[in-house]
């Protein structure tokens, strides 16, 4: 048998999250380019300034409704045909809404990039918005409900919004609506709420991939840049605003044989210099399988299959009044609920008191910066980031001098942050289980005043 030699090791290249270039077109939108070598399936993302809190009155859900009817049939194509095209060139269109606005996502091969860049455009510019069509798609969200409201993991983010923020702040109530406010949704609403927030002006497109040979300038002119629309006057956001008292909250599901944990409060976003610290001391904490809830919780109590820390932006702004979702999530049974609750507290107090090691530091580090150039290998994951710092008023070096300052972020600066994003008396604990079985193991642990609520 002929063995051939062991490959060796070649030299390593430094690397830094892609630089896009920024441009504009004619009709005001804002473009951001970023030329990836090899990438032959394209990203595009489309930032819209259409934010949830701009939903009218009543009406929670229609942003949702709206970016699902985009691709629902154009002044030219109905709904079917639509679809058609869009699989004759390979491509994927999708839409979601969220709290900083509405997002369009397409990907596609590069040689077919012309005509789907034609379809976008097309979906943004003429919306058909018809009556059929918008009726199937409210149908289709009221169904959708009851699903995740037996859902226990989207259950208890439900029911954290609604403790953390006031409820005349969009935040407390579901992204997508309620069974009351979606029934009420047609597609004259659909138009208006269209009418009233796209527009090229306030929307930024982001494209990457292998763009060698491309006429960009000329393709984004013949399709984005043939969209139309009015300015707008900046539209001020309202003050985010929680209370995280530490309290407990059940869902009560009778019979039921595990509990759903979710542990929350709001704290700083990117634009806070205590960001890196925080996103390291965070995965420090319950990161990955290694951190310490999982060590604990996990590894040596058997409570879980897994409990995770982490930190998402809700809404974020350069003045200071954005925020994120600081929370820590996992499920264990039922039984062990009491128990797993007084562990994960002692963690939290012991983090508190005696700090991060350097090893859990130097592990995370090599975890959230080591893994970065596989993280960004393509396309779709590099459009995403850079649409994302579009959407939270970020520059566009931001993510390339995150991976700077967590490697630079010492053990006590992400001890500090890790302590101030999770302190043991301002935590909302919302548990979706049994309240027969688990109110009063919990009363006991005397983490906050428990209520316990239905539905």
């Amino acid at each position: 048998m002929e063995f051939h030699p062991q490959p060796t090791a070649g030299e390593a290249r430094p690397w830094a999250f892609p630089a896009p270039e920024r441009g504009a077109l004619d009709n005001g939108l804002t473009v951001l380019r970023c030329h990836r070598p090899g990438q032959q399936v394209v990203a595009v993302e489309i930032n819209l300034d259409a934010p949830l809190d701009a939903e009218p009155e009543g009406l929670d859900g229609i942003a949702t409704i709206m970016a699902r009817a985009l691709s629902e049939g154009t002044d030219k194509h109905t709904a079917e045909e639509f679809a058609a095209e869009l699989e004759r060139c390979g491509a994927t269109l999708d839409a979601h809404a969220d709290h900083p606005g509405l997002r369009v996502s397409l990907e596609v091969p590069v040689s077919r990039l012309p005509k789907a860049l034609g379809l976008l455009a097309e979906a943004l510019r003429a919306p058909a918005f018809a009556d059929p069509e918008v009726e199937r798609l409210v149908r289709n969200r009221l169904d959708e409900i009851p699903h995740e409201t037996a859902n226990p993991g989207r259950r208890a983010a439900k029911q954290l919004s609604k403790e953390l923020f006031p409820a005349s702040l969009r935040m407390s109530r579901p992204r997508q609506g309620t069974e009351e406010t979606v029934g009420r949704i047609d597609a004259a609403a659909v138009r208006a709420f269209y009418e009233a927030h796209i527009r090229p002006a306030t929307a930024t497109a982001v494209i990457v991939g292998d763009l060698t040979g491309v006429d960009v300038d000329g393709l984004l002119a013949e399709t984005l840049g043939a969209w139309t629309g009015n300015t707008a006057a900046a539209r001020p956001a309202p003050a985010i605003t929680a209370d995280d008292t530490g309290r407990v909250v059940i869902v009560d599901r009778p019979g039921a044989v595990q509990t759903q944990l979710l542990i929350g409060r709001i704290g700083a976003d990117r634009h806070d210099r205590v960001w890196p610290a925080q996103v390291l001391g965070t995965y420090c904490l319950g990161g990955t399988l290694t951190s310490r809830l999982d060590r604990v919780l996990r590894e040596e109590k058997g409570y879980t299959y897994g409990v995770r820390a982490f930190g998402q932006v809700l809404r974020s702004a350069p003045d200071g009044t954005g925020a994120a979702m600081l929370a820590i999530s996992g499920s264990v049974d039922t039984e062990s609920t009491g128990p797993a609750l007084s562990d994960l507290w002692t963690v939290l107090r012991t983090l508190a008191a005696e700090g991060l090691t350097d090893a859990e530091r130097d592990v995370a580090v090599q975890n959230l910066v080591g893994v970065a150039p596989l993280k960004y290998e393509t396309a779709a994951s590099v459009a995403g980031t850079l649409a994302d710092q579009v959407e939270q008023h970020l520059p566009d070096d931001f993510q390339a001098r995150l991976y700077a300052r967590l490697a630079e972020t010492g053990t006590v600066e992400a001890t500090a942050a890790a302590v101030n994003a999770f302190p043991v008396d301002r935590l909302v604990t919302v548990l979706v289980g049994d309240a027969s079985q688990i109110k009063a193991p919990v009363e006991a642990l005397g983490i906050g005043g428990v209520t316990v609520v239905t539905g």
